[in-house]
């Protein structure tokens, strides 16, 4: 197990250090750099003072030179300071990591478990009404656009019926619970994500149903329940895992148009404005810290195939 973590934490480290190079170069070649923002609302600025403000940002320099600056910055803990809020960034950025994680990891154990029982239910009951239920809840559930579901639901849940908030967030005084401000946000993605991984759960339990160890389990006549759970389930979720870690970034991306049409704070609305607003520090820490959820989900991925599966080792080699 440490020698796993060791190589996947060094192959981790690389891929960051990969992804940050990236969304550096990339964010520094949209149009207008933080000096030509600040001048275009001094129209009495001159030519040296341009000049002198490039070389203070350091915008005058390669882009490798900059990069070996930022990273070293980072690498002690300053990960600079924002030009939208004139903060810095940590101070921004952890607290819309929060809300995410909060929004993002309700949406994504929800949806994990209900996708997984409606899959099982769904490939054990073959060809009943049961079964064509859920592949039409499924089918619906991917068809639906993840803002078109959520406009949908404010307009029946805060307008029509007036139960929940229309979004924003929870402030102090407000007769509205903060949990009720979670209820649509976390509805939205439940039915976007149900409806692949249930899908996918029903043909992994196909393909299971009908290996040997199966058909044996039932001919030694054991309880439906166990052989279901036991020797279905578990056989059935080794590949399902997979599909799960990449759900993890699917939700992420799917959490920033429903962050942003609930006025939700979080990491996806945040990264959207700082994009828009050219705040180049934000942005790029807000990418990293995404990319860093994406590499632990598939870190836990890759722990969850051992327990699944005992025969297959976490250093890449098949137990026998």
């Amino acid at each position: 197990m440490l020698r796993f973590l060791i190589a996947r934490g060094g192959g981790a480290v690389v891929v960051l250090l990969a992804k940050s190079f990236v969304i550096f170069l990339l964010i520094g070649l949209m149009p207008g750099d933080p000096v030509d923002l600040l001048m275009n609302a001094n129209p009495d600025a001159r030519p040296e003072d341009v000049e002198h403000l490039r070389a203070i940002y350091g915008v005058d320099q390669p882009v490798i030179e900059r990069y070996a600056r930022w990273l070293g910055s980072a690498l002690h803990g300053d990960f600079g300071y924002s030009r939208g809020q004139h903060r810095p960034v940590l101070e921004i950025v952890l607290p819309a990591l929060g809300n995410t994680i909060l929004l993002t990891g309700t949406a994504f154990v929800l949806s994990t478990l209900i996708a997984v029982a409606l899959g099982t239910v769904a490939g054990i009951r073959r060809g009943t009404p049961l079964d064509r239920a859920i592949n039409l809840f499924a089918y619906a559930g991917i068809s639906l656009p993840s803002f078109w579901l959520g406009l949908l639901l404010i307009y029946l849940f805060a307008v029509h019926l007036g139960w929940l908030p229309a979004g924003g967030m929870p402030r102090p005084g407000q007769a509205q619970p903060a949990w009720a401000y979670l209820v649509m946000p976390v509805l939205t993605l439940v039915i976007v994500e149900v409806g692949g991984l249930a899908r996918y759960t029903r043909s992994a339990v196909l393909d299971v149903l009908g290996q040997d160890h199966v058909r044996t389990a039932h001919a030694k006549g054991l309880a439906p329940m166990r052989v279901a759970l036991r020797h279905v389930l578990r056989n059935a979720l080794v590949p399902v895992v997979t599909v799960i870690a990449l759900g993890v970034g699917h939700l992420f991306s799917g959490a920033l148009l429903v962050e942003v049409v609930f006025a939700y704070r979080g990491m996806g609305r945040l990264t959207l404005e700082a994009i828009m607003g050219n705040d180049y520090n934000l942005a790029l820490v807000c990418l990293l810290f995404t990319t860093i959820m994406i590499v632990i989900g598939s870190m836990l991925a890759d722990i969850a195939y051992a327990w699944l599966d005992p025969r297959i080792g976490l250093e890449g080699r098949t137990r026998r």
